[in-house]
């Protein structure tokens, strides 16, 4: 009976100090085996800029930095980055912080045809980055839908909570058959349905009013946006659906 009670005690101490143990966060800008079977990829290794472009060109401007495993827009006239591939329904996934009173966005579903379409915007809906506290954007706009998470000019971002200034806000952005959904630090902030008369409508009543192929592709670039703010992105993903 000794020996039970024992062996008892020390599988509860055991247990105790296991539970005391914190758990080894998973490394910036990699998968784990379960992300890898569900099919996500990296968009961002944390150590090139491989897989991007300034949006128009070939290349990608050395203003835009990898720094301690982040992409790092540096300074004004870094200009917006896209993707390489063009991508249709998928989940997308990021984490930004943004500097004191900054501004920034993710444009998906862009038609890069810088001919016809001088900027990402030109076609793609936003998700919008911003420092609500301290940018004047915040205030613009109608019900506060040019504030972070939302979809930019058009629907704000709802049950919102937001990360403070440098500090990580994990993004989710879903695009499925015309449907889309905005995600922000786990809560889903934004939905609507691109093919619906009741997006037709909003356009209408936006800054997107002259734009005719605004929102009107259904594949396309993920653009990060150059507003002339520090902004830093890392743990940057994507799985087709």
């Amino acid at each position: 009976m000794r020996k039970i009670t024992l062996s008892f005690s020390l599988l509860a101490t055991l247990f105790i100090l296991s539970a005391q143990i914190p758990r080894q966060e998973q490394p910036p800008n990699t998968l784990t085996s379960k992300e890898k079977k569900e099919g996500w990829q990296l968009l961002f290794d944390g150590k090139t800029t491989k897989g991007w472009h300034n949006y128009g060109k070939k290349s990608i401007s050395p203003l835009w930095k990898v720094e301690d495993g982040t992409l790092l827009m540096s300074q004004k006239g870094a200009e917006d980055i896209a993707t390489d591939k063009e991508y249709e329904n998928f989940e997308f996934q990021l984490e930004w912080k943004i500097a004191e009173g900054g501004n920034s966005g993710i444009y998906y579903l862009v038609k890069e045809d810088p001919q016809k379409y001088v900027k990402g915007w030109n076609t793609g809906p936003e998700m919008q980055i911003l420092d609500d506290d301290k940018h004047p954007d915040a205030t613009k706009g109608k019900d506060g839908n040019h504030k972070a998470g939302s979809l930019y000019d058009l629907i704000p971002a709802t049950n919102k909570q937001l990360s403070p200034v440098g500090q990580w806000n994990h993004v989710r952005i879903i695009v499925n058959k015309g449907k889309v959904e905005h995600w922000l630090n786990g809560s889903k902030v934004v939905e609507y349905d691109l093919n619906s008369t009741e997006f037709a409508e909003l356009v209408k009543g936006s800054k997107f009013s002259t734009l005719p192929d605004f929102a009107k592709f259904r594949k396309g670039r993920i653009v990060l946006q150059d507003h002339g703010d520090l902004v830093w992105f890392r743990n940057i993903k994507i799985r087709k659906l």
